[in-house]
């Protein structure tokens, strides 16, 4: 399993240290999260301060881009120092075309879905994703509640990417904390994102090293 401490619960104001702090504690992957303000109701960072954490740490960045033309900013986000980018199913018609783009900039293609969006909107785009990200909450804002839900539909999609012979890896971002990672994981995620539970309350390297020793 993979953590993924989700800067957007992180103290803006000691950003590299509380980024070192998670990474002590285990983590493998950093996730930056990049709203627009339209395709969700919030507008959070870009790509300086992507840059300044691709500054702050050796671990992949992993860039989740919920914006309304993700197209427009691949490469923008690429520069800034991204080795992964994931696009929402619902943000545009030409998905298999941005994906592509991702991977011919040498970055890892991801493809998102939101809570309501069904595992079958993925069926002709898996072959080029490197993972799908799984939203357990509905985009916008950190801090929010686990969709149960969202367990079964882990489960789900685990299960078509085996069937298929695929290698897709799962992402799992949303209310992810030490009372779920290990049903997540045994769900059939490899890759849990986490933000509150990680940044929101005591030290982020033994919260992140208590979640993972949660997983399992």
């Amino acid at each position: 399993m993979i953590l993924a401490p989700s800067i957007l619960a992180a103290d803006f104001g000691r950003l590299a240290e509380q980024i070192a702090a998670a990474e002590r504690g285990g983590a493998g992957v950093i996730h930056v999260d990049v709203m627009d303000g339209h395709f969700v109701p919030n507008l959070t960072v870009g790509p300086a301060v992507t840059r300044a954490v691709r500054a702050a740490t050796g671990l992949p960045l992993d860039v989740h881009l919920m914006l309304s033309e993700p197209d427009r900013y691949v490469d923008a986000f690429a520069d800034a120092g991204a080795s992964w980018i994931s696009v929402h199913v619902e943000a545009g018609p030409h998905l298999q075309r941005t994906l592509d783009r991702i991977r011919r900039r040498g970055l890892r293609p991801g493809v998102v879905l939101n809570p309501g969006t069904p595992i079958g909107a993925l069926e002709e785009l898996l072959t080029d994703a490197d993972y799908v990200l799984v939203m357990s909450v509905n985009p916008g804002f950190g801090g929010q509640e686990f969709i149960p839900a969202s367990l079964d539909k882990i489960r789900r999609l685990h299960a078509s990417i085996r069937e298929r012979g695929l290698s897709a890896e799962i992402e799992v971002d949303g209310g992810v904390d030490a009372g779920n990672a290990r049903q997540l994981v045994d769900a059939g995620a490899s890759i849990l994102v986490a933000g509150s539970a990680v940044f929101r309350g005591g030290d982020p390297e033994q919260n992140a090293r208590r979640l993972i020793e949660a997983a399992g």
